[in-house]
């Protein structure tokens, strides 16, 4: 099968705070080279989070989201595999065994995705160099390098595995055979990405000495990306984001369908309605936790936020150190501590309860005094902008607004900044609940009382 390298991260260590997050011991890597295609020996490996995996290999995902978010993250060494699972490329119900299988048939359907827009537009197969970039030159050799290598290991595979995979090439032709592309969008989609690609952090030591071969690697995944998903196609960011899913992950097979995973949910994040979505309720939310600081921000139009767009699309890639913003990418993609994701638990719990509260006694539910699109990653923003509330509050255009946030790139600590969200998230909950209590209770019951069951319909404690 191809080739398949660990990425030999020592485990997180360090003791546990109270904000759920955990310091992380600095990380020992190996000499980088470029990425395996796929990683076929994964799919058989075990999670030794406790309670996460069953003996056939099943993941219990309420459980490793809750220890994502409990533990700030997974530890390097089992980053990789959780993040298949947390982003979607292996289904949690699969076993071991499945996912042999599963793995083979993404390899395939990915070559084939990948080998028909290259036939179709052959001139882009290759990145143009305009012989100034040295680090990129060296790229296209270590790239080419890895393809020679993988097709000597395809030769060397059994005639049992050449024909599983043959039949599975065949599967996916079939599959992708009515797909077209509009040559005009495809070329302007590789335009940009090969100005991107470039741009995309080489200080990282995932793009040292023979790693230059990923930038390669990554310009790959988004063509394909954009090509087979031509409402998204490509837009700027999407290469540092899809940077992050091959560095954890190591492999192009599968950063392409975790990054694809990720899209389906995040894709309109990318475009101008989802960005003008991000920016409304980020200054909705502020102005529900400082309405000060909100007037002072949005003046006479939004504009002012833009740069929050930046923060949450990336999910603050730039304001905290590399590895801070790797952990903080799992938590918020954890999903655990948003309202919305509590819909479940409180539905179980006031079914419970019911007998104890009729329905008489609530004239609505809690949840329509709260807007259920204030998810975590917004209270992030807004304990950011809390902190340097009087920083902000001294600037007095956009230009230094935009100076003043971009002096916070990789200088923001996690640890404080996840207990202030944290904090702000359960008092807006809170103010919600007393809201709901002053304006629709009854006047003879117990408020004390009802506070907390209202406030506990919203949250099951763990």
């Amino acid at each position: 099968m191809d080739d398949l390298h660990p990425n030999g991260m020592p485990p997180q260590t360090g003791g546990k705070d109270p904000c759920n997050v955990s310091g992380q011991q600095a990380e020992v890597r190996p000499r980088r080279r470029v990425a395996a295609v796929s990683t076929p020996a994964l799919s058989a490996s075990r999670l030794t989070l406790p309670g996460v995996m069953d003996a056939e290999g099943r993941v219990d995902e309420s459980r490793l989201r809750m220890h994502i978010f409990k533990n700030g993250g997974v530890s390097p060494s089992e980053r990789g595999l959780a993040w298949r699972f947390l982003f979607g490329m292996y289904p949690c119900s699969s076993t071991a065994l499945e996912r042999s299988l599963l793995q083979e048939q993404l390899l395939m359907r990915y070559r084939v995705m990948k080998r028909k827009w290259q036939q179709f537009l052959p001139s882009a197969v290759r990145i143009h160099l305009n012989g100034t970039d040295a680090e990129l030159f060296a790229a296209v050799r270590y790239f080419d390098q890895r393809k020679e290598q993988t097709h000597q290991q395809a030769q060397d595979q059994s005639e049992e595995v050449k024909d599983r995979l043959a039949f599975l090439e065949l599967q996916s032709q079939i599959l992708f055979e009515r797909v077209s592309f509009d040559l005009e969008e495809l070329r302007e989609a590789i335009r940009i990405i090969d100005k991107d690609v470039p741009r995309t952090n080489r200080d990282l030591s995932y793009y040292q000495e023979e790693g230059l071969g990923n930038l390669l690697v990554l310009r790959d995944i988004l063509i394909t990306y954009a090509a087979f998903h031509p409402e998204v196609s490509y837009a700027q960011g999407m290469n540092d984001l899809c940077s992050r899913f091959l560095e954890v992950l190591d492999s192009e097979v599968d950063a392409f369908w975790s990054f694809s995973c990720y899209m389906e949910k995040f894709s309109r994040d990318f475009m101008a309605d989802g960005l003008h979505r991000k920016i409304e309720l980020e200054a909705a939310l502020l102005k529900e936790l400082d309405p000060l600081l909100y007037g002072h921000l949005v003046k006479d139009n939004m504009e002012s936020f833009t740069f929050c767009h930046r923060w949450l699309l990336l999910g603050f890639q730039r304001e905290f150190e590399h590895s801070d913003a790797q952990r903080l990418f799992e938590i918020l993609s954890c999903d655990h501590l948003e309202l919305i994701s509590q819909q479940v638990d409180r539905a179980r719990y006031q079914e419970r309860l019911g007998q104890k509260h009729s329905t008489e006694d609530s004239l609505e539910s809690p949840q329509q005094t709260f807007n259920t699109d204030f998810t975590f990653e917004l209270f992030i923003c807004a304990a950011i902008l809390l902190d340097n509330r009087d920083s902000l509050l001294r600037c007095r255009d956009d230009v230094q607004l935009i100076q003043f946030t971009s002096s916070l790139q990789g200088k923001l600590d996690l640890n404080s900044t996840l207990k202030k969200a944290e904090s702000h998230f359960y008092n807006y909950c809170k103010r919600c609940v007393w809201d709901y209590m002053n304006g629709f209770c009854p006047a003879n019951s117990s408020k004390h009382e009802d506070f907390f069951y209202q406030l506990r319909s919203l949250f099951v404690l763990k």
